[in-house]
């Protein structure tokens, strides 16, 4: 069905893999490469992202809600990383998808470099934004700001993101109430259930033995004013992946969100280009 919203057209569709109600969406695009494959953060809703993706125009772009979030049906048990991108790859087929490109945001980083593990000739091309290699090699923000960004309430309590907004994901969320209210308005609260269980499957996970194995090119975005994730992360990434490059944006955690024209051109620019 056809979902009015402001910016691009929108196709979302229930999609049904061995039992599990996924909640996918589809911006359609006339595009030369292959279509944008979405990873979002911790108990991100797919609507979040629509900032940079009304942005990232003449590109197709889909996303799914991950189980217990947003439109999608809790996962039966607990899972891991590369569950969730095999998940991912059926996602694609039924969407009719063969290459793709993939871009992963924060936890959907750690997703998105699963997937260009295992689909290495599916993906074309990797985007790792706001994210890290994980439990080896990676170096996290303060404690205190760790503790607010793990605990669910950020969605389930509208003025707690509004109080806390700034001090959990740093850059123009400081500065700009619009913008946070803006942004706890797209929020469809996870389930305490799925939050956690995304929680679990991040436990003790790594990339970093196996990066320098990943052949895709890859775009890496850091925010410079990253409470969570902090900036060396973005560089530890590009150093361990061979045909790697880093970009820096003098903004937070969520540069999509709050710089989505900037990231957009960014992201355009790497996968049009020739390299």
């Amino acid at each position: 069905m056809r979902v009015a919203q402001p910016g691009r057209a929108v196709r979302t569709e229930q999609v049904d893999i061995d039992g599990l109600s996924l909640r996918a969406a589809v911006w359609p695009a006339q595009s030369s490469h292959p279509p944008l494959l979405l990873f979002n953060g911790l108990g991100g809703n797919l609507e979040l992202m629509q900032p940079f993706i009304d942005a990232l125009q003449g590109i197709e772009v889909a996303c799914f809600d991950m189980p217990g979030v947003g439109g999608s049906g809790l996962a039966r048990r607990p899972y891991r990383l590369r569950t969730m991108a095999r998940l991912a790859a059926r996602v694609a087929v039924r969407l009719g998808y063969g290459d793709v490109d993939v871009l992963g945001v924060s936890w959907g980083g750690a997703v998105a470099q699963e997937f260009a593990r295992r689909n290495r000739t599916r993906c074309r091309r990797l985007v790792l934004c706001a994210t890290t290699a994980g439990a080896l090699g990676s170096l996290p923000g303060s404690p205190r700001v760790l503790a607010a960004m793990l605990s669910p309430r950020r969605y389930h309590d509208p003025g707690y993101m509004e109080r806390e907004a700034g001090r959990i994901y740093g850059g123009k969320f400081r500065t700009d109430p619009e913008l946070v209210r803006q942004h706890a308005a797209r929020v469809r609260w996870p389930s305490t259930a799925g939050y956690w269980l995304q929680l679990f499957a991040m436990m003790g996970w790594s990339s970093l033995p196996w990066l320098w194995r990943l052949p895709q090119p890859t775009l890496v975005i850091a925010g410079a004013d990253d409470p969570i994730v902090r900036p060396i992360n973005g560089r530890i990434l590009a150093r361990c992946i061979p045909h790697a490059r880093l970009e820096m944006i003098d903004d937070g955690h969520l540069f999509l969100v709050s710089s989505p024209e900037r990231s957009a051109a960014l992201v355009r620019e790497f996968l049009g280009s020739t390299c």
